[in-house]
């Protein structure tokens, strides 16, 4: 299986995005590779790493989940590859719940989020982003009591 890390999806990855027909609640698996050193756009000068840039990004994006009625699942460092074989392992991973798709696409698209995004883009070499829905297992009955 070739990986291939990308920072934007792509337009045949975006349409289907958009066409799906699950109208639930929709979380977003993130496999992060960082880059080095940080990498504006604008071409400004700092000191961060990658990952510095993408905690900056990471604290930001709490707020803009929240506006949409989303939240952040988890976060954590890729300590090793405990099964199978890849090239190389991602940085860390994170899982991030949306209500539904219009509420991803209103906070990507959203002016706050984009100035939070340059931060993302800085930082980040590549991603994986997974889709995931339909979640079972201990974790959704422990919610479902509450």
């Amino acid at each position: 299986m070739k990986v291939v890390n990308k920072v934007v999806p792509n337009e045949e990855q975006l349409k289907g995005f958009l066409e799906s027909s699950h109208d639930g609640p929709i979380y977003m698996l993130n496999l992060l590779k960082y880059k080095e050193k940080a990498e504006y756009e604008d071409g400004r000068e700092t000191q961060l790493t990658g990952a510095e840039a993408y905690a900056i990004y990471g604290a930001e994006v709490v707020g803009h989940l929240a506006k949409v009625g989303g939240a952040p699942m988890f976060s954590a460092k890729v300590e090793r590859l405990m099964l199978g074989e890849v090239e190389e392992l991602w940085d860390s991973a994170a899982i991030a719940m949306y209500p539904n798709r219009k509420a991803m696409m209103d906070m990507m698209s959203s002016p706050d989020y984009q100035a939070s995004a340059v931060h993302r883009a800085a930082g980040l070499a590549g991603q994986l982003n997974i889709e995931l829905v339909e979640p079972m297992g201990a974790w959704l009955m422990q919610q479902e009591s509450k």
